[in-house]
């Protein structure tokens, strides 16, 4: 099992643990944390589950791949040099303990 925290965008944490090999979006819509949609259901068409991943983890992960970079433009929240697309990112053994920042709105 895979730890994650979720912190909204009011500080309020949310600690999960799962399985390795789901994605921030799918362990965020699956427990019910507020503040990820996840409405396409995890293609990288949306951007409803766009996140700032904490800076020690973001060496950690894959590059931004086109597609996610693309729709990062459509992100209703402000972007920075963490943000990343929760459905874009596998939830690995390398991952575990990951905190993720939640934006105040995702429409």
């Amino acid at each position: 099992m895979i730890q994650i925290t979720f912190i909204d965008h009011s500080g309020k944490e949310t600690r999960l643990s799962v399985p390795e090999g789901t994605s921030i979006m799918q362990a965020a819509v699956q427990n019910g944390v507020e503040g990820v949609i996840g409405e396409c259901g995890g293609s990288a068409m949306c951007a409803t589950c766009h996140c700032h991943i904490e800076a020690g983890f973001a060496p950690k992960l894959a590059p931004i791949g086109d597609m996610e970079e693309a729709m990062l433009d459509c992100a209703a929240s402000p972007l920075d040099d963490r943000s990343r697309l929760g459905c874009q990112i596998e939830l690995t053994p390398e991952l575990d303990g990951i905190v993720v920042y939640l934006p105040e709105s995702q429409i």
